[in-house]
Protein backbone atom coordinates (compact mmCIF):
# COMPACT_ATOMS: atom_id res chain seq x y z
CA UNK A 1 0.00 0.00 0.00
CA UNK A 2 1.48 3.46 -1.15
CA UNK A 3 2.19 5.23 2.05
CA UNK A 4 2.57 9.40 3.23
CA UNK A 5 5.84 10.54 0.62
CA UNK A 6 5.66 8.22 -2.01
CA UNK A 7 4.64 9.29 -5.33
CA UNK A 8 1.10 8.08 -7.09
CA UNK A 9 1.09 6.31 -9.72
CA UNK A 10 0.73 8.29 -12.98
CA UNK A 11 1.10 6.21 -15.99
CA UNK A 12 -2.49 4.82 -15.28
CA UNK A 13 -5.35 5.51 -18.32
CA UNK A 14 -8.59 3.97 -16.98
CA UNK A 15 -12.11 5.28 -18.72
CA UNK A 16 -14.56 7.06 -16.31
CA UNK A 17 -18.22 7.01 -16.55
CA UNK A 18 -18.63 8.89 -20.02
CA UNK A 19 -16.55 6.25 -21.46
CA UNK A 20 -13.95 8.80 -21.56
CA UNK A 21 -9.78 7.46 -21.75
CA UNK A 22 -8.50 9.40 -18.40
CA UNK A 23 -4.67 9.47 -17.84
CA UNK A 24 -3.72 10.19 -13.93
CA UNK A 25 -1.17 12.44 -15.29
CA UNK A 26 -3.54 14.84 -16.30
CA UNK A 27 -4.43 15.56 -12.73
CA UNK A 28 -1.06 16.58 -11.86
CA UNK A 29 -0.67 20.38 -10.10
CA UNK A 30 -4.36 19.51 -8.13
CA UNK A 31 -5.07 17.87 -5.15
CA UNK A 32 -6.58 14.69 -5.13
CA UNK A 33 -9.04 12.46 -3.17
CA UNK A 34 -8.60 9.25 -5.22
CA UNK A 35 -11.40 7.05 -3.09
CA UNK A 36 -11.09 3.00 -3.96
CA UNK A 37 -14.63 1.33 -2.67
CA UNK A 38 -15.91 -2.17 -3.35
CA UNK A 39 -18.92 -1.55 -5.57
CA UNK A 40 -21.47 0.65 -7.16
CA UNK A 41 -24.74 1.09 -5.49
CA UNK A 42 -24.08 -1.08 -2.73
CA UNK A 43 -25.23 0.65 0.92
CA UNK A 44 -21.92 1.34 2.46
CA UNK A 45 -20.33 2.80 -1.28
CA UNK A 46 -23.77 4.47 -1.70
CA UNK A 47 -23.33 6.64 1.78
CA UNK A 48 -19.82 7.51 0.58
CA UNK A 49 -19.95 9.07 -2.40
CA UNK A 50 -23.17 10.87 -1.46
CA UNK A 51 -21.54 12.17 1.33
CA UNK A 52 -18.75 13.32 -0.87
CA UNK A 53 -21.41 15.16 -3.21
CA UNK A 54 -22.89 17.23 -0.47
CA UNK A 55 -19.28 18.55 -0.13
CA UNK A 56 -18.16 19.21 -3.53
CA UNK A 57 -18.70 22.64 -3.26
CA UNK A 58 -16.24 23.41 -0.30
CA UNK A 59 -13.38 21.06 -1.75
CA UNK A 60 -14.27 22.28 -5.27
CA UNK A 61 -13.43 25.72 -3.26
CA UNK A 62 -10.37 24.41 -1.99
CA UNK A 63 -9.21 22.98 -5.71
CA UNK A 64 -9.62 19.68 -4.51
CA UNK A 65 -10.68 17.36 -7.11
CA UNK A 66 -12.52 13.98 -6.12
CA UNK A 67 -11.83 10.72 -7.99
CA UNK A 68 -13.56 7.56 -7.06
CA UNK A 69 -12.22 3.78 -8.41
CA UNK A 70 -14.02 0.76 -8.25
CA UNK A 71 -13.69 -2.55 -10.86
CA UNK A 72 -17.64 -1.58 -11.79
CA UNK A 73 -18.04 -1.11 -15.72
CA UNK A 74 -18.15 2.00 -17.03
CA UNK A 75 -21.97 1.43 -17.60
CA UNK A 76 -22.44 0.51 -13.73
CA UNK A 77 -20.15 4.08 -13.06
CA UNK A 78 -22.92 6.04 -15.36
CA UNK A 79 -25.87 4.70 -13.75
CA UNK A 80 -24.38 5.16 -10.71
CA UNK A 81 -23.25 8.88 -11.15
CA UNK A 82 -26.72 9.35 -12.58
CA UNK A 83 -29.14 7.93 -9.76
CA UNK A 84 -27.06 9.41 -6.99
CA UNK A 85 -26.22 12.93 -8.76
CA UNK A 86 -22.39 12.69 -8.29
CA UNK A 87 -20.60 15.74 -9.47
CA UNK A 88 -17.39 13.70 -9.25
CA UNK A 89 -15.33 11.45 -11.55
CA UNK A 90 -15.47 7.61 -11.57
CA UNK A 91 -13.39 5.56 -12.88
CA UNK A 92 -13.70 1.98 -13.92
CA UNK A 93 -10.73 -0.38 -13.39
CA UNK A 94 -11.89 -3.91 -14.15
CA UNK A 95 -8.53 -5.13 -14.45
CA UNK A 96 -7.53 -3.80 -11.21
CA UNK A 97 -4.62 -2.34 -12.23
CA UNK A 98 -5.16 1.39 -10.43
CA UNK A 99 -6.32 -0.80 -6.91
CA UNK A 100 -2.91 -2.91 -7.52
CA UNK A 101 -0.60 -0.06 -7.72
CA UNK A 102 -2.17 2.05 -5.42
CA UNK A 103 -2.48 -1.13 -2.81
CA UNK A 104 -6.13 -0.94 -2.58
CA UNK A 105 -6.09 -4.75 -3.99
CA UNK A 106 -6.45 -7.48 -1.52
CA UNK A 107 -7.30 -11.14 -1.98
CA UNK A 108 -8.67 -9.82 -5.25
CA UNK A 109 -11.06 -7.70 -4.34
CA UNK A 110 -10.80 -3.74 -4.46
CA UNK A 111 -10.96 -1.99 -0.55
CA UNK A 112 -12.17 0.79 0.74
CA UNK A 113 -9.12 3.00 1.28
CA UNK A 114 -8.14 6.36 0.57
CA UNK A 115 -5.41 8.47 -1.12
CA UNK A 116 -4.48 12.28 -0.70
CA UNK A 117 -2.64 13.55 -3.41
CA UNK A 118 -0.79 16.71 -3.26
CA UNK A 119 -0.30 18.97 -6.45
CA UNK A 120 3.34 17.21 -6.98
CA UNK A 121 1.84 13.89 -6.84
CA UNK A 122 3.23 12.44 -3.86
CA UNK A 123 0.86 11.29 -1.27
CA UNK A 124 -0.25 13.86 1.57
CA UNK A 125 -1.94 10.92 3.53
CA UNK A 126 -3.03 7.18 3.42
CA UNK A 127 -6.19 5.63 4.79
CA UNK A 128 -6.18 1.92 5.17
CA UNK A 129 -9.49 1.82 7.15
CA UNK A 130 -12.18 3.79 5.84
CA UNK A 131 -15.85 4.37 7.46
CA UNK A 132 -18.30 4.88 4.49
CA UNK A 133 -20.14 7.06 7.03
CA UNK A 134 -17.65 9.22 8.46
CA UNK A 135 -14.84 9.34 6.03
CA UNK A 136 -16.06 12.61 4.26
CA UNK A 137 -16.01 14.89 7.38
CA UNK A 138 -12.74 13.60 8.32
CA UNK A 139 -11.32 14.34 5.31
CA UNK A 140 -13.38 17.78 5.41
CA UNK A 141 -11.64 18.19 9.23
CA UNK A 142 -8.29 17.54 7.60
CA UNK A 143 -8.65 20.19 4.48
CA UNK A 144 -10.18 22.88 7.10
CA UNK A 145 -13.77 22.42 5.80
CA UNK A 146 -16.69 22.49 7.58
CA UNK A 147 -17.91 18.96 8.01
CA UNK A 148 -21.89 18.87 6.95
CA UNK A 149 -23.88 18.71 9.73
Amino acid sequence: MLKEGDVAPQNIELQDQDGNLVKLTNFKGKKVIMYFYPKDNTPGCTTEAKNFRDSIKDYEGKDIVIIGVSADSVKSHKNFQTKYALPFTLLSDPDKIAAKAFGALDGGTVKRRTWLIDEQWKIEKAFETVSPSKHNAELCTYYGIKPPA
